[in-house]
């Protein structure tokens, strides 16, 4: 893409409204604007950001076995009022009556919709174990939407919702989707850290957030300074496998919200006690039969009888996702992006559009990199090169490749690693083959 007929409509200076660090970056990037108190538009760059992040999700989710389907952001009241959840929700739920006089939501979460979904299509415990899950907009009315995307009323969710004949396979595949949601922050080069949680709302028993380490986090966490140096992903059994090893290796290793911790009782010596902000970034819960008793979702089991499923819900905040990367990511002068979720992979910077080596030279690594399957944002404008810095690092890309004709004459470009700053001057082919990994 040439940034020259790019949609990015950077800012120079910080909005007012914007509180925090995610917030500040995001409108100044041109990733969002915002439309109404706690509802954001996603302008290109961020729709990139966002779709990456959601991909990520996607192929997590799909490797652990759940299915994607798609069930629509305005529920029936009478699905909720039929679990008992109806009355109970609170003024966070968006109540509507549609023009026949029925009594309507905004969706703040499915657990109702996927087990009259359920409940109408599976018959038997040989259908079962069972993980559906979908990506869909959600809508919470908060009283107080803040921070941009981090706290906003209208938001992108995956949710997933398993079903099991009996207790031991709920809680396989709430190991399962645990397994998944580390594999899934740690592919986005975050350090998701699952904590013991109350249940709230939904319910259940069982539950873990996963919670990222960031200074401008929302709450306290404690944790084993062993989580620091933990690599997830070359830890990965098989989902065919007996995954509770797995599971209670991550579960023995101390880490507690500050709702949770005790100091008095806590089992890690001081020295070896990390305490940090967080950003919940993840929710797991299992709650057994609190949706499919009241709703009646059953199957035959094996004897014949009928038995009320267990049930887990799984939640990611793909959109808020965007933000917490960005608190945990960034500098002074902008955004770092990890490379797998950066809106491109290059920001190729062109010192001076008109000298006919320059753009000679400019074309053609802009050509062959997409060859490549390299995203490059070519940043073709007549621009001073202070600008073109400031905007490269405003929108953080991990790579910057950039090209004139002073390093042209000695037959040089200069390649600069965001995340680090470290810059070298390389050949053309070498800064090609670099690239190109």
């Amino acid at each position: 893409m040439r940034l020259s007929t790019f949609f990015l409509p950077t800012l120079k200076e910080t909005p007012t409204e914007a509180q925090i660090v995610s917030h500040r970056l995001m409108l100044r990037a041109g990733m969002i604007r915002q439309q109404s108190a706690g509802i954001y538009a996603w302008l290109p760059l961020g729709h990139k950001v966002l779709k990456k992040i959601e991909q990520i999700v996607r192929e997590e989710q799909d490797a652990a076995g759940a299915q994607e389907l798609l069930m629509p952001t305005i529920q029936s009241a009478d699905l909720w009022k039929e679990s008992g959840r109806y009355d109970d929700y609170g003024k966070e739920m968006l109540r509507i009556t549609d023009r026949h006089e029925r009594e309507m939501l905004y969706g703040p979460t499915n657990e109702e919709m996927i087990t009259d979904i359920f409940r109408t299509f599976v018959r038997s415990y040989r259908q079962l174990p069972l993980n559906l899950y979908h990506i869909q907009w959600k809508f919470r009315d908060e009283v107080r939407p803040r921070f941009g995307v981090m706290r906003g009323r209208e938001f992108l969710m995956k949710d997933a919702y398993s079903f099991d004949i009996d207790p031991a396979g709920a809680r396989r595949s709430y190991q399962a989707m645990f397994l998944a949601y580390l594999r899934t922050f740690a592919r986005m080069g975050l350090k998701a850290i699952p904590m013991r949680a109350d249940t709230g709302p939904i319910g259940g028993d069982l539950s873990h957030e996963f919670i990222i380490l960031a200074e401008t986090g929302e709450s306290g966490v404690f944790c084993d300074k062993a989580w620091l140096d933990l690599d997830v992903l070359s830890d990965a059994p098989d989902y065919r496998d007996d995954l509770q090893p797995f599971f209670d290796k991550y579960t023995s290793i101390y880490a507690a919200t500050d709702e949770k911790h005790d100091a008095a009782s806590c089992p890690v010596p001081e020295d070896r006690l990390e305490s940090a902000r967080g950003i919940e970034v993840g929710h797991i819960f299992n709650f057994g039969t609190k949706y499919s008793k009241p709703m009646n979702a059953t199957v035959a089991g094996p004897n014949g009888e009928p038995v009320h499923v267990e049930m887990g819900s799984y939640g990611i905040g793909v959109s808020r996702l965007v933000a917490a990367i960005i608190e945990a990511s960034h500098d002074d002068n902008g955004i770092i992006w990890p490379d797998a979720v950066a809106p491109f992979n290059v920001g190729l910077v062109n010192l001076k559009p008109g000298d006919a080596e320059t753009d000679r030279v400019c074309g053609e690594l802009y050509a062959k990199l997409q060859a490549q399957g390299v995203e490059v944002l070519y940043d073709d404008r007549d621009e001073r090169p202070g600008v073109k810095f400031a905007d490269m690092d405003l929108i953080g890309l991990p790579w910057h490749l950039v090209v004139g004709p002073r390093g042209l004459k000695n037959g040089v470009v200069e390649l600069k690693r965001r995340a680090t700053g470290e810059r070298e001057e390389l050949s053309v082919e070498s800064a090609l083959a670099k690239l190109a990994r």
